[in-house]
């Protein structure tokens, strides 16, 4: 047994069967911190300050913090305990000879039964030629949990008297898996083809847990940017802080940037048809830095709906002055996988965004899933924030007319004048 672990014993349930050898089988499993109940009374009452004192004398206790639940002591379980989806279970197991006679050929088998499958968890398939009177065999097992639910481990254990009788016997031990986060994503689809995930992480366990990774594992088409740090003064901070501890029932959000690899980008019909866009990847500790790993699996958007034809800002700048001409770069994307289009520009004036340049020119013909990019000049005539409407496209062979409003917004500010020289 590794030092710094308790064997706990698990519950079994099985016929009473005499047998030369007894099975033990317990769970192995690291202390806690020993807390302390403080007791204490108001000096005018007849204790005085004796709680006071015998809190002081208590070797439990933390000196100067005697009033709160702290302790400096380890104490070893006393229960099973709970089983969370992502930790390794960890199983001592001791097969002991409690006759007076050597038996033979031992074989110590160890399965662990699931709803779905049957794992054999044995360290060796190879039986022990003989164990004398009063010695046993040691075996200590370990198992990442991956599924939720009811987990039955089955020991079983064979072996032959001096008479040449084979004898059998089996322990069953019963234990539950529980659920140790709740995780919900959100996508948002982006004009630019960027898909941003955020990610809610909820402890749902009693204790509190130090939260050593969450990641986003993309799909083959992205490449990922997390937005879970700020950058300040040249160095990078955590959005969460200094503390990484997620307490019970807490959430925290998480966010990421999915964005198309260069190679895929171009490909405006493979881009438009990906569903499948990553897994999460959190790992996490408890108590005395026991570990837990849990992997989702393969996170799908619903995929976004362009229609024929995609029209997206690909550039535009923030903030502009009224009544000066400022430039926007256009991407007209022909979504269609089958017919060539033939366009035509149509831009139409608000009472705030004006067009600079020519309505109704011709764009040529734009075969399917290929995309041209535009520079358009616009001037803004009104302070505020001013929405960009007024684009529509026409395809001349269809005679289908596609209207584009609110495409993007702009800050519109007066400018001042430079003082001369």
């Amino acid at each position: 047994m590794r030092p710094g672990r308790r064997a706990v014993k698990m519950d079994v349930n099985q016929p009473k069967q005499e047998h030369l050898l007894a099975l033990k089988v317990m769970r192995l499993t690291k202390p806690t911190l020993f807390t302390n109940l403080p007791v204490t009374c108001e000096d005018r009452d007849l204790p005085g300050d004796l709680f006071s004192q015998l809190m002081k004398d208590d070797p439990s206790t933390v000196k100067g913090a005697e009033n709160f639940m702290l302790g400096e002591m380890l104490t070893l379980p006393q229960n099973f305990g709970n089983i969370f989806l992502g930790e390794t279970f960890s199983s001592y197991i001791s097969v002991h000879n409690d006759s007076v006679q050597v038996v033979k050929d031992i074989l110590v088998k160890a399965d662990l039964q699931t709803s779905s499958q049957r794992l054999n968890l044995s360290a060796s398939n190879a039986a022990v030629a003989d164990l004398k009177p009063d010695h046993c065999i040691d075996d200590v097992i370990h198992h990442e949990v991956k599924e939720i639910g009811t987990h039955i481990l089955v020991c079983a254990v064979s072996y032959t008297t001096q008479a040449g009788e084979k004898m059998y016997f089996r322990k069953f031990f019963k234990f539950q898996v529980l659920k140790p986060l709740d995780v919900k994503t959100k996508f948002y689809n982006a004009e630019t083809d960027e898909v941003f995930l955020e990610a809610q992480i909820q402890n749902i366990t009693s204790t509190p847990m130090y939260m050593e990774k969450v990641s986003l594992e993309p799909s083959i088409m992205y490449n990922v940017t997390e937005l879970n740090s700020v950058n300040t003064r040249g160095s990078s901070c955590s959005t969460f802080g200094k503390m990484t501890y997620l307490q019970p029932m807490d959430t925290r959000q998480y966010l990421y940037c999915l964005k198309p690899k260069p190679e895929f980008a171009e490909k405006a019909g493979v881009i438009k048809g990906v569903t499948v866009i990553g897994k999460l990847d959190i790992v996490w500790k408890t108590n005395l830095g026991e570990r837990g790993r849990l992997q989702t699996s393969q996170l799908q958007r619903m995929a976004p709906g362009y229609g024929d034809v995609r029209l997206s800002l690909e550039m535009i700048p923030d903030t502009v002055n009224l009544e000066e001409p400022f430039e926007v770069t256009c991407k007209i994307t022909n979504c269609s996988s089958e017919r060539t289009m033939d366009l035509v520009l149509e831009m139409c004036n608000t009472n705030a965004i004006h067009w600079c340049g020519i309505s109704g020119r011709q764009l040529g013909k734009l075969s399917p899933n290929s995309s041209l990019h535009l520079a358009l000049k616009l001037l803004a005539s009104m302070q505020g924030l001013q929405s960009i409407s007024g684009l529509r496209l026409m395809d001349t062979f269809l005679k289908r007319t596609y209207e584009y409003d609110d495409i993007a917004q702009v800050c519109v500010v007066f400018s001042h004048l430079k003082p001369e020289s």
